[in-house]
């Protein structure tokens, strides 16, 4: 419980109020209207006009009762009567009953004060609702109401000079600057108002000069902001209210840049081959990000004209291209970005269809190959905030990385490739409806069964083949491409060495020659899906680069394992942990301390977007992460040829051993010939977990 602000030995004339959910109390003057004692006590009660009963936003309710946990006996009484403010709200607009205005109710005795769910908008959880964190409401954007007085020919001061002394005086905004397209509409504006009307006050950083980036007639109760996540394959868009900080709406998009290539390499090389190609990728970058404010508005109801904030992020190359720059700098050492800290435009500098006002955040990069996505993925899970040490993995066609806790933190990316999202695996392809997602090997007869996306049932189970009629059963996507490997790795049908052991061809028809080599059948219809020799050693070549970049990380920080793991990203949502593990993408790990955080780069553009402050925590903070280039690295391919074993050649994996029992090694030569099966050497740590288990 918060302790009062005063003394305990307060005169008769004051009154001591506490303030529900958050629990803080203290004494007030009688007299004193109950929002400027939230206020003084740091509980945040919206008001957008400024105190006059206009906005309704201010509204709290009364409890009555005698609370002997607080010592405080409530009452309706200790409030001040209906007020003229709240009487012309009440049937102008709905004030349910109970309900009162706190700008106009003042404090007349001891009150509990309930600030309703549906006005709290000071602090929303925009994460995943296993955590706590919460982010409190401070956006770069506010709605400011004011009422102006009228011309007087006695005191030749301009509208638009009388509107700035106005916001001054009722708001404290001094030194403001206003934006050249309001300027024309000032008197218009004014007048038809009534001269009562509502700014729209611009201020990134406490220390820059305020500016003024719309202007409406009357009372404007509805300010709206997006946060864009610029993915190199998808497209994800947040639109959140700037004044309740909930999420209205949200929708997601390929991008369409995919045609001018795969990965982000493939596309540096476009730039690069055509002279016009920059120019293309931008613009339909920006078409697809103007489609997807179409969308969002339509679904939440919002005109794009009411979206005054933006903020994205993306990886360096995504970044470049949409902000117009040439990524080429970026195909090679010493892979120099353009720009590296944070950028703040117009979005109509970017061909961005929203208010002549909205103003653009771009959050900085990390580095050459780590960009703004991973600084808002840094943002949102904070691993320089942990005592323990956390890996921070994006998976994507250039996985990035981040490593360390409050006392160091370094960074890498990793050139993974495609394989993980589909492309270069026979029968690969996106998740999408009718895309393999799951997958289960029995180890004894090596029969598999598998759930495709858009149904709940196993292919094992009854009502599988009438649930995928419609969308039949099309490839394999990314997360089962990952099970089936670590899945033929734990039933024996390939080695460590991901070699497919082709005297299994004798023990089950779903091991087949195809060549000089073996492959597995996982389905056989229209299309077939085989997994074959190329298809492992593409996962294998992709896992071993991410491997590899995170044990240089390791390296870098002097330590021998990691305290926890966490997933970002589309495709990190949908990966299994174990099966990473078993894949070795990721180091050992306790199995409990892995998750999976969804789109957690669109999650940090959120924070940004909501309150500024985070913007200088990661302005802050990319400056104190350690860059390296795995590349400049000469360790990097030892680790990588270790890390092309499963798990790994060299390192051990207690922890995941606890949870699966790894098979023993075996030798099978590139043609699919099975040796003389030879112990899995251990560590005394993994020995001595496999004896607890026994």
């Amino acid at each position: 419980m918060n302790a009062p602000v005063k003394a305990p030995e307060a005169s008769a004339k004051e009154a001591l109020v506490l303030f529900m959910p958050s629990g803080k109390r203290g004494r007030f003057a009688v007299g004193t209207p109950i929002l400027d004692a939230a206020r003084t006590l740091g509980v945040y009660v919206e008001s957008v006009c400024g105190g006059r009963g206009i906005c309704g936003r201010c509204q709290v309710e009364v409890q009555e009762g005698r609370f002997a946990k607080h010592g405080i006996t409530s009452s309706n009484d200790h409030i001040s009567e209906f007020g003229p403010k709240e009487q012309r709200y009440a049937e102008k607009r709905d004030l349910k009953e109970g309900r009162r205005l706190s700008c106009s109710a003042t404090i007349l005795g001891d009150l509990v004060v309930d600030v309703p769910h549906d006005v709290q908008v000071n602090a929303q959880v925009v994460r995943k609702d296993a955590d706590t964190r919460i982010i409190e409401r401070n956006p770069a954007v506010h709605m400011c109401y004011v009422e102006v007085e009228e011309p007087d020919m006695h005191k030749p001061l301009g509208d638009l000079d009388r509107l700035k002394a106005a916001l001054e005086k009722e708001w404290g905004v001094r030194n403001l600057d206003v934006d050249a397209h309001i300027l024309p509409n000032v008197q218009k504006i004014l007048r038809k108002g009534e001269w009562g009307v509502t700014a729209a006050i611009y201020q990134d950083e406490e220390t820059s000069r305020p500016t003024m980036i719309g202007l409406w007639p009357g009372l404007k109760n509805e300010a709206y902001g997006i946060a864009c996540d610029i993915g190199s394959t998808t497209i994800a868009m947040h639109l959140s209210s700037l004044l309740s900080v909930r999420t209205i709406a949200s929708a997601g998009t390929s991008n369409p840049q995919i045609r001018f290539g795969e990965d982000l390499m493939s596309r540096v090389s476009y730039v690069m081959m055509n002279p016009d190609g920059r120019e293309g990728m931008t613009l339909a970058v920006r078409e697809a990000i103007n489609g997807l404010i179409d969308k969002v508005c339509t679904e939440g109801g919002v005109a794009r004209e009411d979206i005054l904030d933006a903020v994205f992020v993306g990886n360096p190359i995504m970044h470049h291209l949409f902000l117009g720059i040439d990524p080429t700098e970026l195909g090679g050492a010493p892979f120099a970005l353009a720009v590296s800290g944070a950028v703040h435009l117009k979005a109509s500098d970017i061909g961005l269809s929203m208010n002549a006002g909205t103003r653009v955040y771009m959050l900085p990069c990390i580095a050459g190959h780590v960009g703004a996505d991973a600084a808002a993925a840094t943002l949102a899970e904070g691993p320089h905030h942990q005592d323990e040490m956390m890996l921070l993995v994006d998976v994507g066609t250039n996985a990035e990385i981040v490593l360390g806790n409050r006392q160091r933190t370094v960074a890498a990316s990793s050139p993974t490739g495609p394989a993980f999202e589909g492309a270069e695996i026979s029968g690969g392809q996106r998740a999408a409806p009718g895309a393999i997602e799951r997958v289960r090997i029995d180890p004894i007869t090596l029969e598999p069964r598998f759930r495709v996306i858009g149904t709940e049932q196993w292919s094992d189970e009854p009502g599988f083949d009438e649930a995928v009629q419609a969308s039949g059963i099309t490839g394999i996507c990314g997360s089962a491409i990952i099970e089936v490997i670590a899945e033929m790795y734990l039933s024996g049908i390939i080695s460590e060495d991901g070699v497919v052991d082709g005297t299994l061809a004798a023990k089950s028809p779903r091991v087949r020659a195809t060549g000089r080599t073996f492959s597995y059948l996982l389905h056989e219809g229209s299309p077939t899906i085989i997994i074959t020799q190329n298809d492992v050693r593409a996962i294998q070549l992709a896992k071993a680069a991410l491997y590899a970049g995170v044990k240089l990380l390791m390296d870098k920080l002097g330590i021998d394992h990691v305290d926890q793991i966490r997933f970002a990203g589309a495709f990190g949502s949908f990966i299994d942990p174990k099966y990473a593990m078993v894949l070795g993408l990721i180091p050992d790990c306790d199995l409990d301390k892995v998750q999976a955080v969804g789109n957690a780069a669109g999650t940090g553009a959120r924070m940004a977007l909501l309150n500024r402050n985070y913007r200088r925590e990661i302005e802050d903070t990319v400056t104190r992460i350690e860059k390296i280039e795995t590349a400049l690295e000469p360790k990097f391919q030892e680790h990588f040829v270790y890390a092309m074993a499963m798990p790994n050649k060299i390192d051990p994996f207690p922890k995941l051993s606890l949870a699966v029992t790894l098979p023993p090694r075996k030798n099978v030569s590139e043609d699919g010939v099975a040796g003389d099966a030879t112990p899995r050497r251990r560590s005394r740590e993994d020995r001595a977990a496999r004896r607890n288990r026994e």
